[in-house]
């Protein structure tokens, strides 16, 4: 599974109304940590196919999202489980600080 963009219009159904935790990058184009970060996030996205939904926003693009969020820092990482935030991870981190994270809610 590759990682799918969400937008403020579907970040709702795509992320607080999945039935598995969803590891959400919050991220934008100029960033660099974030291109950084991003091949990581897709191996994670493979290594925990079936247990882990991840996508990507644009904080750019979404910024009522990015708000509602309090996104300060980007690349922001959020493990969300059952439409409740259950981890955080800012800036461009090794895999495993986010696979020990995700390993805690899958």
């Amino acid at each position: 599974m590759s990682v799918a963009n969400v937008t403020d219009s579907t970040f709702e159904q795509e992320v607080l109304k999945a039935d598995i935790p969803v590891l959400v990058d919050f991220w934008a184009p100029w960033c660099g940590p974030c291109k950084a970060v991003a091949p990581v996030v897709e191996d994670l996205s493979k290594e925990y196919e079936g247990r882990l939904k991840v996508v990507k926003l644009n904080t750019d693009e979404n910024p009522k999202t990015a708000h509602a969020y309090k996104i300060r820092g980007i690349p922001s990482l959020f493990l969300f489980k059952a439409g409740q935030v259950c981890e955080e991870v800012v800036g461009a981190v090794p895999k495993s600080t986010l696979a020990k994270a995700i390993e805690q809610h899958v």
